[in-house]
């Protein structure tokens, strides 16, 4: 437990080359219009939100139960704080919960900086929309003939490129609404 706890932060700064990873160009020449925008992986961003959700929630126990001052709110500090208390949290009852959520952590982030060939890392949430029991699907397509790529909900609701970061408040926005 402790090793994945030390490995946190090193796997949470390294999946930020990940949200939008550059593609190697062959040609170094720019031309206008040529260089593409358009691919944020949602996925990364929502685990790297759940990172911190996470440990945030382990830390406030920890203050809770023993009366200590709460680590800043950053994936080194909550693990460093974590580490520090990881005797007296091996000793509760949900220690099982807490080596399993940090394991997951891990091997999702892993996952997401090296995935397995083939697999498919598609995160899937319920749609945005007042009233839709649709599901997004944050993995981007292909639209028509233009070559422009949207995120889509199965009931048909539709977010192109330039919507997507408010996308993505909506979606974190929705999130608290649940779990609140």
């Amino acid at each position: 437990m402790e090793r994945d706890l030390r490995t946190l932060p090193a796997l949470h700064q390294e999946c930020l080359h990940h949200v939008s990873p550059s593609h190697r160009r062959t040609n170094p020449t720019r031309v206008s219009g040529s260089r593409n925008r358009d691919h944020l992986n949602i996925s990364v961003l929502d685990a790297r939100y759940n990172i911190r959700a996470i440990l945030e929630s382990w830390a406030e126990i920890v203050v809770e139960q023993l009366g200590v001052a709460a680590p800043a709110r950053s994936v080194p500090h909550l693990t460093r704080f974590l580490t520090q208390h990881l005797q007296w949290l091996a000793a509760q009852p949900p220690a099982a919960d807490f080596a399993g959520e940090v394991a997951g952590l891990v091997a999702e982030l892993r996952s997401m900086i090296d995935p397995e060939p083939g697999a498919l890392h598609t995160l899937v949430l319920h749609c945005v929309v007042d009233g839709c029991a649709g599901t997004i699907s944050a993995s981007p397509k292909s639209t028509g003939t233009s070559g422009r790529k949207s995120i889509e909900c199965s009931a048909g609701h539709s977010w192109e490129t330039h919507e997507w970061l408010r996308l993505r408040q909506l979606m974190e926005r929705q999130r608290k609404g649940v779990t609140a």
